[in-house]
């Protein structure tokens, strides 16, 4: 997760709070991180300020012509000579959900080329209609994004949106863009299964296992997220411990795929050569059964890392210390539980990608 995309989650989590957050601990704008007022403090209007859309299509420009950032709308911020500009107090944005609509109309319209991935959140709402909105902007890969405002290319440079220099222009028109990949999570599904029913899952070798497990069973996927074709896609994982002897993490149907020899519970494999993947096309890597008992002496850790030729490799961790896997475990077995809700515990909490 890059550092944009955390700051954004942590505004969709903790909501005014994160902001509140930003006040007390005096927080700068920096390199992925910009707070805005809105101009649009009046009840008139039907489309965005000029100095709001401005300010938008800068930040889209430097922030999608570099590492990405977030533009926290409702922030005042003050100049602060030892550390620079600081978030200092909350100046909420009038009729948030009208604001919302005015920001995703004129998104579009910013850049040229267009950034469409940029989003949109509303952080919070008090009951008269006021609030915060997050923009999420990643970097984008059809930069260099020239604001349609001025006419200029920007890039982020500390906490400022400064126009690029010319070597720094012809250096992104001479970079080739980029595949992206990213890993999704599909077909999940939770039950208890009867062990007498799943020999598979105990070699013979093993004494008395459980009459039952918890069979957490999910695909792995990829999906490409940027314009141009991905070739030779591969995933990578290695199960550092399943939590028990007792326990199986199981990697099925990778068939279509290029095998690598490994250890014994880890998985290697990439895509054959003559595959090509287009843009926003995914394609399924493998099944996996996480089957879990309730002998648990140990942390279960998985760590994975998807990617493609030329594009950044994306990491993710499955981790449950062994004291909430034995927890979680436990209330899997009781029959009252909602299992659904167990299913979202699973990987909201502890799958980090």
């Amino acid at each position: 997760m890059s550092r944009a995309e955390d700051i954004f989650q942590k505004l969709i989590y903790f909501g005014e709070e994160a902001i509140d957050d930003f006040i007390l601990n005096m927080q700068t704008e920096e390199l992925f991180l910009d707070f805005k007022q809105s101009i649009a403090i009046g009840k008139n209007g039907t489309t965005l300020h000029k100095d709001d859309r401005k300010n938008l299509a800068k930040c889209i420009s430097g922030f999608g012509n570099s590492e990405g950032g977030v533009v926290v709308w409702g922030v005042e911020c003050s100049r602060d000579i030892d550390i620079g500009d600081v978030a200092k107090a909350k100046v909420k944005v009038k009729n948030v959900y009208r604001f919302l609509s005015w920001l995703e109309n004129a998104i579009s319209g910013c850049t040229i080329p267009s950034h469409n991935k940029v989003r949109n959140h509303i952080i919070s709402v008090d009951q008269n209609g006021d609030g915060f909105i997050a923009t999420y902007i990643p970097k984008s890969d059809l930069a260099p994004l020239m604001s349609t405002v001025g006419n200029n290319i920007y890039i982020r440079s500390g906490s400022n949106n400064v126009p690029a220099p010319y070597s720094v222009i012809a250096g992104m028109f001479g970079r080739r863009p980029q595949p992206n990949v990213e890993l999704l999570l599909q077909d999940k599904s939770l039950e208890v299964i009867d062990n007498a029913d799943e020999d598979i899952l105990y070699p013979q070798s093993i004494d008395n296992p459980p009459e039952k497990s918890l069979k957490i069973s999910f695909s792995i996927r990829g999906r490409n997220e940027s314009n141009v074709i991905a070739r030779e896609l591969y995933l990578s994982c290695d199960v550092t411990s399943t939590g028990s002897d007792y326990n199986k993490v199981l990697f099925r149907n990778y068939n279509q795929m290029d095998y690598i020899p490994n250890l014994d519970g880890n998985l290697n494999i990439i895509t054959r050569p003559d595959l090509r993947l287009p843009p926003l096309g995914s394609i399924k890597f493998t099944n996996v059964d996480v089957v879990l008992s309730p002998l648990v002496d140990e942390d279960l850790l998985i760590n994975g890392v998807i990617g493609a030729d030329g594009a950044a490799p994306k990491n993710f961790r499955l981790h449950i210390p062994k004291n909430k896997l034995r927890s979680f475990v436990a209330k899997s077995f009781r029959e009252e539980e909602n299992k659904q809700a167990l299913l979202t515990e699973f990987f909201n909490d502890y799958m980090v990608m």
